[in-house]
């Protein structure tokens, strides 16, 4: 995990990458957990059997599921000392490039596009590119809009 002293040390690295996360497993347990907290139950997610017969040849996530991972790769990718909280404000782009099946690990890049001082703090854009582990293609970029305070 990379670690910055001061929210104001960022200013300088628009356009530079910030860190990576640690890896986290999508078993399908998180996935069938997901499915019942989102009520969506679509069998490519849930049934092994048909799944194991469609185009992916096994279960796969959900494309929200690898996208509300974000805040617990944020939180193992950096710190930064002197915020005393941050919020997720929005997304500015989400595409889910590529499938994730049940077992895969996966892991968050963090490159910093934005840094916008505000009244307290700043709201940063991230790029988050969230890889599967041995994948050619990574399984979901986005643009993370988030907001931390001193």
């Amino acid at each position: 995990m990379k670690t910055y002293a001061h929210l104001s040390d960022l200013q300088a690295l628009v356009g530079q990458p910030l860190g990576t996360s640690e890896w986290i497993t999508v078993d399908q347990a998180r996935i069938d957990a997901f499915a019942d907290a989102t009520l969506d139950r679509q069998w490519i997610h849930i049934d092994a059997e048909r799944a194991a017969q469609g185009p992916f040849g096994t279960t796969i996530a959900h494309g929200f599921l690898t996208l509300s991972l974000l805040p617990a790769f944020f939180a193992s990718a950096f710190e930064i000392g002197d915020t005393r909280m941050g919020v997720n404000y929005g997304l500015n782009r989400v595409r889910f490039t590529a499938p994730v099946p049940a077992g895969s690990r996966l892991r968050a890049n963090f490159k910093l596009l934005a840094y916008e001082p505000l009244d307290g703090g700043a709201q940063l854009v991230t790029e988050v590119t969230v890889e599967r582990e041995g994948a050619e293609r990574p399984a979901c970029v986005a643009e993370a809009v988030t907001r931390r305070y001193t």
